[in-house]
């Protein structure tokens, strides 16, 4: 908890980003994500019954017809707060 009581460190604890490798429309690209995004990531693909790379190039496509699309990272963290579990 903090100095104040009002919060607390997340069980497990806090973890920097993991790297990971994906096939996206047929060529390796790198994400680093935060455990906690990844585990978010395997449970929306299993949800909606897709690959976890078939879910990521979903993002993806949607993400690069934006205007001023961000990085895949961050348009990954964006969608999984916008579809919650």
């Amino acid at each position: 908890m903090t100095a104040g009581g009002l919060i607390a460190a997340p069980a497990g604890g806090f973890h920097g980003p993991v790297k990971r490798s994906i096939t996206i429309a047929g060529h390796q690209t790198s994400i680093s994500l935060e455990p906690v995004f990844w585990q978010a990531l395997e449970a929306a693909a299993m949800r909606l019954t897709l690959p976890l790379s078939a879910l990521v190039a979903e993002i993806d496509a949607i993400r690069i017809q934006a205007n001023a699309p961000p990085n895949l990272a961050s348009a990954l963290r964006s969608w999984l707060f916008s579809n919650p579990a």
